[in-house]
């Protein structure tokens, strides 16, 4: 467990993933096999993954707060937020003219989004669908937003791949006023 800790204080809890040559030396030195130490950085790196997560539960409301952004050929829209006792679900839109190819194919085959709040939330993605020229997302959100948003900033971000790698370099930002 001090290996652990200790990684992640060194690495201001972003351990990565060492470059493969390291690791073979790392095998090499130690008397290791390549493959557990690739299998136990793998763990590390995505140790996020890992944290308990909450359901939502107990149903408070609907709060509607209807805020869209448009940015090239998209519409991103927060329109709702569903309150419970110990989370909030923020519903995340994406839309655009499905007859006309967007210059950027971003969701082709797929992309994912992260919703940042700041350190005191923690916001997951709980389950996204969409259909051609729309995609809606939800993110799960502890603790529970307040129930007026008025100045807070939720910051959407796109990546090509699961677990907050390679970032498209999109971001969505919107203000509550």
């Amino acid at each position: 467990m001090f290996f652990i800790d200790q990684r992640k204080k060194i690495s201001n809890n972003n351990p990565g993933f060492p470059p493969l040559e390291v690791i073979s030396k790392w095998a090499e030195k130690f008397d290791l096999y390549e493959d557990l130490l690739r299998s136990i950085f793998g763990v590390l790196e995505n140790d996020d993954h890992f944290r308990p997560q909450v359901e939502p539960k107990d149903f408070l409301k609907y709060i509607s707060v209807l805020k869209s952004v448009e940015k090239d050929e998209f519409l991103y829209s927060v329109t709702l937020i569903r309150q419970y006792t110990n989370a909030s679900v923020v519903n995340f839109n994406i839309d655009w003219e499905p007859e006309e190819q967007p210059s950027k194919n971003r969701f082709y085959p797929h992309s994912f989004w992260e919703l940042w709040l700041g350190d005191h939330y923690d916001c997951r993605i709980n389950d996204g669908r969409g259909t051609d020229g729309h995609y809606s997302h939800n993110f799960i959100v502890t603790p529970p937003l307040p129930d007026d948003v008025s100045g807070m900033e939720f910051i959407f971000r796109e990546y090509e791949t699961p677990l907050k790698r390679n970032s498209t370099g999109i971001e969505c930002i919107m203000h509550f006023d």
